[in-house]
């Protein structure tokens, strides 16, 4: 980051304007923080910088690989303390959601997510133009899927870490399974 403020780059800042309540809710709107976002320079804020500074929304939830998922939900929520949202068992897959903050992201503990390392899901207002965006700046599209929220595109970084972006379409997924316990 220092390194970005000497060659004189934007940084993004979010500041928060407020919350949208269950009355927002009611009118369509989705309910948490509303942000935000415009550039910080060297020499403060600055006026004239693109206020869609950043490339994603929020980070909505981390799909963690586990071999077993009754397991490692029983640990996040009796050890850690999480709250179980739902457990599908569905498919041939299992899929338990626990919440860790009362604000996302969700730990999605999913017995099909191959590999170690957690997908990173980050929501986008518009996924095909999120995409586009992305290729402007050189990144290769990766698998495209839908999950019960929406379209979701993942890839992976040179690192090796795993992320996502997708679009909310369906807005009341998480609501309608709330509760749900198949295991």
């Amino acid at each position: 980051m220092a390194r970005s403020l000497l060659r004189g780059d934007h940084l993004p800042l979010r500041r928060c304007l407020g919350r949208l309540d269950e009355a927002d809710r009611d009118r369509g709107r989705h309910t948490g923080t509303i942000w935000q976002t415009a550039a910080v320079s060297p020499g403060g804020l600055d006026p004239n910088a693109d206020e869609a500074a950043l490339p994603f929304e929020r980070l909505d939830f981390v799909y963690m690989p586990s071999r077993d998922v009754a397991s490692d939900m029983r640990w996040f929520t009796e050890t850690l303390g999480g709250r179980l949202i739902f457990a599908i068992d569905g498919m041939g897959t299992r899929v338990a959601m626990i919440a860790l903050t009362e604000e996302p992201p969700r730990i999605l503990l999913a017995d099909h997510v191959e590999g170690d390392r957690p997908i990173l899901v980050y929501r986008v207002p518009d996924l095909d133009a999120a995409l586009d965006a992305l290729e402007s700046r050189g990144w290769k599209r990766g698998r495209s899927i839908e999950i019960p929220h929406g379209p979701l595109c993942s890839f992976s970084a040179p690192g090796g870490q795993r992320i996502a972006v997708y679009e909310l379409a369906r807005p009341d997924v998480e609501e309608h399974f709330a509760g749900r316990r198949d295991f």
